[in-house]
């Protein structure tokens, strides 16, 4: 029988549940656990499929076509295990499956209310997720215990471990010990108090992880202790990490793998640790003395998170080649006036990454020229891909006007364009090419080569497509087609042989990469931007700099 553990939050959001329970699934999994992961949102959108990525970050497209939350991907980037759909519930979803029910009649016209029904469905969504070959479930709940959207979950939570019995449930807690500066202590009051609302709720918390900037000490976690009805061993400090690589290591450090085996029972002598990998991997995260800069140019520059997964990808490749990514941020639509090609050419590389609407694509048109014409390294993703495949049709096939047609429905060279069968498809949600597609790798192509392999299968979110009709004039114009889907229709990857690295894809590869095994469109960017810039004065990493 699957072992479930829940990871509540309190005192304040981003306190860094997603990483605490990430952290705690690496070490779990190290033990030779089988482990997945899931996340219950509290906000009443469907899915985070239809919402701003500049208020809300990436939306991360799992391999069957499920737009989840962010945090799946630092879910699957640490455990290493594909998640799904189902990965990832909303109070929107919730109660779109309650009302369907109650509309078929299948509660027979009884009184639909939020206990037992609404419960009842989240429980259901939680115990989905289990099977004979999952040992542990680690179930995010997102929010704030406090926040009055999240009851419902911290209900169905708490009947959750009288169903399954108390041996198989464990509740982890994180909360904030922040230190005050004019007394100059760390304050448990806001843990405190968080754990009191959260035993108002009926549960009482196995762990309570202690976020703060500096070590809690062992007589402030006997106080956290005495206060909360808490053993003192199951009180962790969870010190800011130069690295959220560095997180397994430090929460291994403070015991928390074992004191959650022990609550639930499992035992540690059939499941001891290997850390050497992981250990292995923080070192080189520890050592790297050069740096790259790869500017990131597109519509969302003001929210970092809306890029994540390319972030922490470039990271990853940047590990494998002893090199630290320094970031430059850069607006789309400050392109090219404000900022021009010479900002530009002080790149080592450049990523256009996807997004959706009009604002800022002549900037990603005019970047993608720039990096064409001076040699600069371009990767483009998704939306980035497609204005690559612009810019070629414009400037150098001299194909007036082009355009896609989400951005000019009369263009006289849609070179990009809706697939025929989405066309009538008026739903947001179900417009879309979405999850993994199979795509054939040209053979003695630069992506063939990258992945050493004839096949890819990459994850898809995007509406429009490479228009086939302008294939022979885009190719023509040195940008080739060099993936395609396996019946030959849809244009997957293009790259341009006569360059050090000007490759696009539909795509979104960044879903896919791991810290110790990074993604190949990644890591050859990364190896194109070090050689790039090995013609330059060399520049030593700023190792008091925090990218």
């Amino acid at each position: 029988m699957s072992k479930f553990i829940f990871v509540t939050g309190g005192v304040s959001s981003s306190l860094g549940k997603g990483l605490t329970a990430s952290s705690l699934g690496r070490l779990l999994k190290l033990r030779g656990l089988r482990i997945t992961m899931c996340k219950l949102d509290p906000y009443i959108n469907v899915d985070p499929g239809t919402m701003n990525p500049g208020e809300h970050g990436e939306v991360f497209v799992t391999d069957d076509g499920g737009e989840t939350d962010l945090d799946l991907g630092h879910y699957e980037r640490f455990i290493d295990e594909s998640l799904n759909r189902n990965s990832n519930t909303t109070t929107g979803s919730i109660y779109s499956s309650v009302i369907a029910k109650e509309r078929r009649g299948d509660y027979l016209g009884k009184t639909v209310q939020v206990i037992p029904h609404v419960t009842d469905e989240i429980k259901e969504r939680v115990r989905r997720l289990a099977s004979d070959d999952l040992d542990v479930v680690i179930v995010e709940i997102g929010g704030t215990v406090g926040d009055i959207e999240i009851v419902p979950f911290v209900e169905a939570i708490r009947q959750f471990r009288r169903d399954v019995g108390r041996d198989n449930v464990c509740y982890v807690h994180l909360t904030l010990v922040p230190y005050l500066a004019p007394s100059g202590e760390q304050k448990t009051k806001p843990t405190q108090h968080s754990v009191t609302e959260l035993r108002s709720r009926g549960i009482q918390p196995d762990v309570i992880v202690c976020r703060s900037d500096q070590p809690i000490s062992e007589g402030l976690k006997r106080k956290i202790s005495l206060l909360c009805d808490v053993p003192a061993q199951a009180v962790i400090s969870a010190v800011d990490a130069p690295s959220i690589y560095e997180i397994p290591l430090a929460m291994h450090e403070e015991e928390l793998d074992k004191i959650v085996c022990e609550m639930l029972r499992i035992d540690l002598a059939d499941h001891e640790i290997d850390l050497s990998a992981w250990e292995a991997l923080v070192d080189r995260v520890e050592s790297l003395e050069r740096s790259v800069r790869i500017g990131i140019i597109g519509k969302y520059v003001n929210m970092p998170d809306a890029y994540l997964s390319i972030v922490e990808s470039l990271r990853h490749a940047g590990f494998h080649n002893s090199s630290q990514i320094e970031f430059d941020w850069i607006d789309a639509e400050m392109v090219p006036g404000e900022i021009g090609a010479d900002r530009l050419e002080r790149l080592d590389g450049i990523v256009i990454p996807g997004g959706f609407g009009e604002r800022g694509i002549e900037g990603m048109i005019a970047a993608a020229g720039i990096a064409r014409e001076r040699g600069i390294p371009l990767l483009g993703i998704c939306l980035g891909m497609q204005v690559m495949v612009v810019e070629t049709a414009r400037n150098v096939a001299k194909l007036d006007g082009a355009n896609s047609t989400e951005f000019d429905r009369l263009s006289p060279h849609p070179v990009i364009d809706l697939m025929a069968e989405q066309i009538d498809v008026s739903d947001m949600g179900g417009t879309m090419r979405l999850g993994a597609y199979p795509a054939m790798l040209a053979s003695g192509s630069q992506v063939a080569s990258l992945y050493a392999a004839e096949v890819a299968s990459e994850r898809h979110r995007h509406r429009y497509e490479f228009n086939s009709r302008y294939k022979a004039r885009i190719e023509d114009a040195g940008l080739v087609c060099s993936g395609t889907s396996p019946d030959g229709r849809l244009v997957e990857f293009v790259e341009r042989p006569d360059h050090p690295f000007f490759v696009g894809t539909q795509a979104h590869p960044e879903f896919k990469s791991r810290p110790d095994r990074p993604h190949p469109l990644f890591r050859g960017l990364v190896e194109a931007a070090l050689e790039r810039a090995e013609g330059r004065e060399p520049r030593l990493l700023d190792l008091d700099a925090v990218h």
